[in-house]
């Protein structure tokens, strides 16, 4: 983690971009842990590494300075980062390519890992968008519900694909409501580092 967060902060400078990464990466250990509680998907998948899924986290978008002008190498040079690192693990790099598929059209995700990236990311934004409109833009003051009551108002964070959230539904198996309750609360856990 120490090693992801070194590579993270010298190749992305904005704080706000930095805290984004840190919340994907919360959210991803937390999911990590949630899908080891369950004994189908362990059975199915072994258990879901917690380390490895919070780097996962920490890194999908650490190139993203460096690529925002040319959407298609975005997490590309990050895997080729990871190489001159003599990181060799499939797993990292091949989940952080698929947070790429939205640009490229390449490595769709395939398993629980990749799909948990691509439904969190977009949560954490969408969480932080309503913890800014709170009174006391205090992510302790913000519920599941004030995130739901905001879910179908297309000019709220209309940044923010919803339908890319959904998605834990269908290739989770984890409602809607459970997957903000476990990103919302891991969130809380780290507000201090989140600023919020």
């Amino acid at each position: 983690k120490n090693e992801a967060l070194e590579l993270l902060h010298a190749n992305m400078q904005s704080v706000n971009l930095r805290k984004h990464c840190y919340a994907v990466g919360a959210v991803m250990k937390a999911l990590a842990r949630y899908f080891n509680k369950r004994p189908a998907f362990v059975k199915d998948y072994g258990e879901a590494s917690e380390a490895k899924w919070e780097i996962v986290g920490i890194l999908h978008d650490g190139d993203y300075e460096k690529t925002k002008d040319t959407p298609k190498k975005h997490t590309i040079l990050m895997t080729e980062w990871l190489k001159e690192k003599k990181v060799e693990d499939k797993e990292i790099l091949d989940a952080i390519l698929s947070h790429n598929f939205s640009h490229t059209g390449n490595n769709p995700p395939k398993n629980n890992l990749e799909w948990s990236l691509y439904c969190c990311d977009e949560l954490t934004g969408l969480i932080v968008a309503v913890t800014l409109v709170r009174p006391t833009k205090k992510l302790a003051d913000v519920t599941v519900k004030n995130i739901l009551d905001k879910w179908n108002s297309k000019s709220f964070a209309a940044g923010v694909k919803r339908e890319q959230i959904e998605m834990c539904e269908e290739k989770l198996g984890t409602k809607l409501q459970y997957f903000i309750q476990i990103a919302l609360s891991v969130m809380q856990g780290i507000s201090s580092d989140l600023g919020l």
